[in-house]
Formats: structure tokens, sequence, C-alpha cells
């Protein structure tokens, strides 16, 4: 928002500062505490697929039973979001944090202890909706904690949280599948929570701005969670119902009318779930395109990664995840300095900068083969890792620096969505691309290695298999032509991957394009010291 909106908190009417004293309220203590309850929510959005196949097995459930597990976590979670921050901006973000971190807590105990797979789903469904209440608090909390100067290492640490657990998910997951059970995945949410939320009651100090909402959009609510609802799910399901499916348009057309009635309805209430003004800012509209063109390279892209170490180069999870450090490493690395970067000259050019050299490791990546070893790998790896670092840190600020203090929880949500929006439409068109290349020249592939015809029946199970780099041999298959099977599917994957990642590199140009209309956030001066309750 620019600083001549009306709604801009100016700075010199805000009381000054307040001296810290104690734990109470002292920023980087805050950021500790957060970034715990961060880290577990973070964690959690990756660690779970590797418990999959194990559940799947122990409690008997079906193939569309464990896609649930991730489904209602992931609807339940992005549909919330800017709800949850709006839940923040009016009764306080600490208020909101810790109940979160209860809640996503007492969630991921109960499904540990559950023995069918129908309150698994349930219980992640809650572990999304505590886990909605837990992002956007976190960043409005930092927001209202840390003076503007120092904002921006803050968010830069509370990246690299994000990065490193949601990379670091394979291998903490791998490890406890093997070495315990799967249920572990889960109870090992309770202490990390329960420390979280002692952490949370001695340090954390509610920050709320004078002008804060005192009244609830339940039209606006119901009409913006019904038009995410359709806009994830059929992503969800485009793999399965297909892109021509008269379900997937219904969804996405629902999904249309739905956001343009909620956009009607914000310009007549007096106190709207997401004031329109706000978009009035190009930068912060900038930022919020920025995260989803970055989530739609970085996770579309990241989806094939696995099944290329694992199915083609025949790695376990955890050798999988162990491959990928660089990219967490570099995560790690450049969260911070991309921050004092970014404070020091703005977030334009480190998000220019951060943006191109996703593009480059993604173009690298594309030239991935089945013979690649870790040496090329772990550059291309690095590099991405290095890349998203500036612009994890740098769109977050533009987002929430940009908007006024008393939307600082709804701007946080925007963030968010805006993340889980871009994952799933990368995974969802990425995977259509793959898909695509695969039925193009998987029949040809097959006849020139004088494999035998594949009945109608089965060519899209064979299609589907080899879609996610598995090599379909049957039993009892002679060595030779079992060693022809798994060389044409990993040969056709890697094709399709490479395609995928070009659309990805695409993406990630048009991304640092837009990153160009990014500046500091203007209202960020509104920040450490307001409004203490």
């Amino acid at each position: 928002m620019s600083s001549q909106t009306p709604v801009a908190v100016a700075a010199p009417d805000l009381p000054a500062p307040e001296p810290r004293k104690g734990l109470r309220g002292h920023p980087w203590l805050t950021l500790f505490s957060v970034a715990i309850g961060v880290m577990m929510v973070a964690l959690d959005g990756t660690i779970v697929a590797i418990a999959n196949p194990a559940i799947k097995e122990d409690l008997g459930a079906s193939l569309a039973d464990v896609q649930w597990i991730t489904n209602g976590y992931m609807l339940a979670l992005a549909v919330s979001l800017i709800t949850a921050g709006k839940l923040g901006d009016r009764f306080g973000h600490r208020q909101t944090f810790l109940i979160g971190i209860l809640g996503f807590a007492a969630a991921s105990g109960a499904i540990g202890f559950s023995h069918e797979v129908a309150l698994v789903i349930t219980f992640r469904v809650l572990q999304g909706l505590f886990g909605a209440l837990l992002m956007p608090a976190a960043l409005g909390l930092l927001r209202a904690t840390f003076p503007a100067e120092k904002l921006n290492m803050a968010i830069g640490i509370w990246g690299m949280v994000i990065g490193a657990s949601t990379a670091g998910g394979p291998i903490v997951g791998g490890l406890l599948v093997e070495h315990v059970n799967w249920q572990s995945v889960f109870f090992i949410n309770v202490p990390v929570g329960v420390l979280a939320l002692v952490l949370g009651l001695v340090i954390l100090k509610d920050h709320r701005a004078e002008n804060a909402p005192r009244s609830f959009d339940i039209p606006g609510i119901v009409l913006l969670s019904g038009a995410m609802f359709c806009l994830i799910w059929p992503l969800i399901k485009a793999s399965e119902w297909g892109w021509g499916d008269k379900k997937t348009w219904g969804f996405l057309i629902a999904a249309v009318v739905l956001f343009a009635l909620f956009a009607v309805l914000e310009t007549k209430v007096r106190e709207p779930l997401i004031p329109l003004r706000m978009f009035r800012s190009v930068p912060l509209t900038a930022g919020t395109v920025l995260m989803v063109l970055m989530a739609f390279a970085f996770m579309g892209g990241l989806f094939f990664v696995t099944f290329y170490l694992q199915n083609v180069h025949g790695m376990t999870p955890v050798d999988s995840g162990l491959h990928l450090l660089p990219l967490t490493g570099m995560m790690i690395v450049g969260s911070p300095l991309a921050g004092a970067l970014i404070t020091k000259f703005g977030p334009r050019i480190p998000l220019v900068g951060g943006m191109v050299l996703t593009a480059v490791a993604m173009y690298g990546m594309s030239g991935l083969d089945t013979d690649s070893s870790t040496g090329p790998m772990s550059l291309w790896f690095a590099l991405l890792g290095l890349g998203l670092a500036p612009v994890m840190v740098g769109a977050t600020e533009v987002i929430v620096g940009n908007a006024p203090l008393e939307l600082s929880g709804v701007a946080g949500g925007l963030q968010q969505a805006a993340m889980q929006v871009g994952g799933s439409l990368g995974t969802a068109v990425l995977g259509a691309v793959m898909a695509s290349r695969v039925d193009n020249e998987l029949p040809g592939n097959w006849k020139s290695a004088g494999l035998p015809p594949v009945p109608p029946a089965k060519a899209s199970q064979l299609s589907d298999a080899v879609s996610a780099g598995i090599a379909p041999v049957p039993k009892g298959t002679p060595p030779e032509f079992a060693q022809k099977i798994a060389s044409v599917a990993h040969d056709t994957f890697v094709s399709g991957m490479g395609l995928a990642f070009t659309v990805a590199c695409g993406v990630a140009v048009l991304a640092a394009i837009v990153a160009v209309f990014t500046k500091r956030g203007t209202n960020a001066e509104a920040g450490a010291g307001v409004g203490h309750i």
C-alpha cells in the first residue's frame, strides 16, 4: 500500500517503543519461540509422506484413504489461513498462536493413538486447521515485535526454519519410520508442542493495533473459504480426474464465481475480511503473485525430484533426503544472509537475483538423466536453495510490510495461502506436463525397445507408473526384458521431468519480472512497540 493510503499507520503518531525488560516480549526470544511452533507445522507438511506406505499397510487403508491423509491436511490449511490471520488481528496473535500450538500437538498425539484410517484423516484435518492459526500469528508477532531495521533478518531466520523443516521432513520421517514406527512421526510433535507452548506462555507478548478489527465478515469468510476449496480441490484431483473432465472445470469455474462474489461483497461491508484497498499497493500485489509463482516452480519441481532419486536411482527415503541436503543447507545459510542484504539494499535486487538463480537451477535440473552423478545434482540443488532463500524472505517482507499493522495477520495468511495455491498449482500443472510427455513418448519407446505390446486395458496403469519413475516389471520377467522395461520407463520419466523443469524455469523467469515491481514495506515502521496489551 502506498504511503498516501489513508489506512497506513503513521509512525509519528505511534507510542514510543517500550524498553524491553526480562523475557516477555524480547524480540529474539520471541523469534525463537515462534520458530519452534512453525518448525512443527512445516516439518509435518513433508514428513508424513514417508509414513503413508506404513500407515496403508498397518491400517489396511486404500490408496484413496492414504491420499486423503495428505489432501485433508492441505485443504484445511489452505482454506483457513486467511481467516485464521483475521482471528489473530481480532483477538491477538499471541492467543491464536498458543491455541494453534495446543491444538496441533493434541491432534498429532491423537493420530498416533488412532487405529482406524478415518480417525487419522479426521485428526489430520484438525492439524491443518490448527496449523493455519499458527503460521499467520507467527508473522504477526514478528512484525509487531521487531523494529523495521531488524525485521528482515527475523523473517530471514523464520524462512530458514520453514525451508529447512520442509526439506528435512523426508530425512526425519525416514529415520523414524525405519527405526521406530509410523506413529512416532506424529508423537514427536507432542514434546515439541509442549516446549513451544511453555516458551510461548513465558516469552510471547500480545501486540494489537489501536484500530484492530472489532467484528467479523462472516459472509466473506464463507465465500472465501468456498472459493479456496473449489480452487485447491480440483488441483489436487486433476491427475485422477483429468484436465478435460467436467468435474475439474466445474470446480474451477465455481472458484472464479465465488472469488468474484467475494470481491463484490468486500466493497460493501464495514470491516471486510480482506480490505481490497490492500491491493492498491503494487508491491504487496507483486509480492503475492511472486509467492505463487515461486511456490509453483519450487514445490512443483521438487515433487519429481523425490521420484527421480528413489525410483530412478533406487535410493531409500533417507538417502534421497540426504541428497537434498545441499538444497536445505543453502536455504539455511542463505536466508539470514538474504535478510541482511534486503535490509541494506531493499528487496527488489535480491528478489530478482534469487528468481534468476532459481531459473538457472531449474534449467540445469532439466538436463539431469538416468546416469547423472551426485556432483551435478548437488550443484543444481545448492543453486536452487541459494536462489529460493531471498525470495522466501523478501516476498514475505514485501507482503507483510506493505500491509497496515492492524492487518498483519491477514497479510501473513495471504502469504501462506499464496504458497499453498502456488504449490498445488505447480504440482498439478507440472504433473499434467509429465503425464502428457509420458503418454506421447512411452508407446514409441516401448516399441523401439522390442518389448511385447501392452494390452489397451493396461496402458493407463503403465503410464501412471512410469510418470512416477517406476519400472513396472512383472514377477518372473526374464532379466533381459526386465532391464529393457526399466530402461524405457526411466528414460521416458526423465524426458518428462526435463520438460517439467523447463516449464518451471519459464515460470521462474516470469517471477523474476514480477519481482521488479516489489519494494520495501511502507508500513514496516509501524511495528515494534505498537499497542502493547
